[in-house]
């Protein structure tokens, strides 16, 4: 692939950002490669996101109009098999292939998320074609949400950006757009994903820092960072990543339990003064678990047992908490871990795999509901325990993050009645009242 800017000698060279001369966003040149169906594909999907309230106007906006996505993910993976077929089955796309040119643009897109790598294979130089049986290791998240929370860091001109969890780079990019290469640093764990962003990005003609690294340690060499945005879920804040923001900066990051169902965003600022305020809030999409974050899941047999068996089921006049109701299923995730909703049932739909419960609730005429339930565990006894104390809290949709000097992290509603610890670090109880 050729591009109409020189490639640099070294897209992995560490720099930062010099505060009193902030640098203006650059525009990248345009490759052969983004013809005037790349061009138009990009075009519908941001319109598609304005309609939908994701993207606004604004420098955000301008990136993703202006980034051409097939030269950050010129290989793409699709999916051609059922859901629950084992082994999966994909085809890797190729841009360089004229045949797979129209399926790839419409994948990259869609919106949806994009995956780039196959059980943490090398993604430069490799084949084109099918892969059978593992799982997809690196992928660009879902473009709603990323362009959501981009906006919510208000990225300017001029501002270093630690992004942490490179992927196929899209963020990194944008925020090299925005905010100038020299002051962005982009981490990630796997050396063949730095080692594509980065080349794909000098295609771009941007030379950000590209490392390899455990994003949950950062990179103090070129801290303090005014933006840090992690784009896979944790199950606590990391404390040298609060270290790591700088006086006056913002840094955001899915924050998640064992349960895929119910993620809670943590947005952290630090204070002129270097003190630190944080909050948590209960959103309806969050980042995917990262390495050595193990997640809950629901098999294809527990799903269809859960929707279909009998159980214990009684009559009940109390609604059970519309989906909408985000800070209760937030609360009810950290107080009674280990349940997963089947987002794919008719009706609300709540497994716990690791003891079997279950519960399903249907409604069954006006104010009623006919409440079934079965296993060890009254996942509806849960539900209401936790859904009358957010009531008695006044029903928050964020909790306020208290980061403690000793280690401890904990979510706390306005008025502290509704509390509890999130995952403890090594040597730490875990406790929630």
């Amino acid at each position: 692939m050729t591009s109409a800017a020189p490639a640099p000698p070294d897209p992995r060279v560490s720099a930062t950002a010099d505060p009193a001369e902030p640098a203006a966003p650059l525009l990248p040149p345009q490759p052969p490669a983004d013809d005037a169906a790349a061009a138009a594909a990009r075009a519908a999907m941001v319109a598609r996101l304005e309609t939908s309230g994701e993207v606004r106007h604004g420098p955000v906006r301008e990136a993703l109009l202006a980034l051409p996505r097939q030269v950050l993910m010129p290989q793409a993976y699709v999916r051609r098999s059922a859901p629950d077929e084992d082994p999966p089955r994909w085809d890797l796309l190729d841009w360089s292939r004229p045949a797979d040119r129209d399926e790839l643009l419409e994948r990259l897109h869609s919106g949806d998320s994009v995956a780039i790598q196959h059980e943490g294979e090398p993604i430069l130089g490799r084949a084109a074609g099918p892969r059978r049986g593992g799982a997809m290791t690196a992928m660009s998240s879902t473009m709603g949400m990323t362009a959501d929370l981009l906006q919510l860091l208000n990225l300017r001109p001029g501002q270093s950006v630690l992004d942490v969890g490179t992927g196929a780079g899209v963020t990194a990019a944008v925020a090299c757009f925005v905010c100038g290469d020299a002051g962005v640093v982009t981490l990630d764990i796997d050396p063949h994903v730095t080692a594509a962003a980065g080349e794909r990005m000098s295609a771009l003609g941007y030379r950000p820092a590209v490392v390899r690294e455990d994003g949950t340690t950062g990179w103090p060499n070129a801290g303090p960072y005014d933006r840090i945005f992690v784009s896979f879920a944790v199950p606590r804040v990391p404390k040298a990543l609060v270290e790591q923001l700088a006086p006056g900066g913002l840094a955001l990051m899915t924050l998640g339990t064992s349960s895929p169902s119910w993620p809670g965003l943590a947005v952290i600022g630090k204070r002129p003064d270097g003190s630190v305020e944080a909050e948590l809030r209960a959103v309806e999409f969050g980042h995917r678990a990262g390495a050595g974050f193990d997640r809950l899941f629901l098999s294809a047999e527990f799903r269809a047992t859960i929707t279909t068996a009998d159980g214990s089921t009684q009559r009940s006049r109390i609604a059970p908490p519309p989906d909408t109701a985000r800070g209760m299923w937030l609360a009810l995730d950290a107080l009674h871990p280990g349940l997963v909703r089947h987002f794919g049932a008719a009706d609300l739909t709540i497994g716990a795999s690791e003891c079997g419960s279950w519960m399903r609730v249907k409604e069954a005429g006006s104010h009623r509901w006919d409440v079934t339930t079965r296993g060890p565990r009254d996942i509806w006894a849960e539900v209401q325990d936790v859904a009358t104390r957010w009531r008695a809290a006044g029903e928050p949709a964020a909790y306020r993050l208290h980061l403690n000097a000793d280690g401890v992290q904990r979510a706390a509603s306005p008025d502290g009645a509704l509390t509890w610890q999130l995952a403890p670090a090594p040597g730490e109880t875990g406790e929630a009242r």
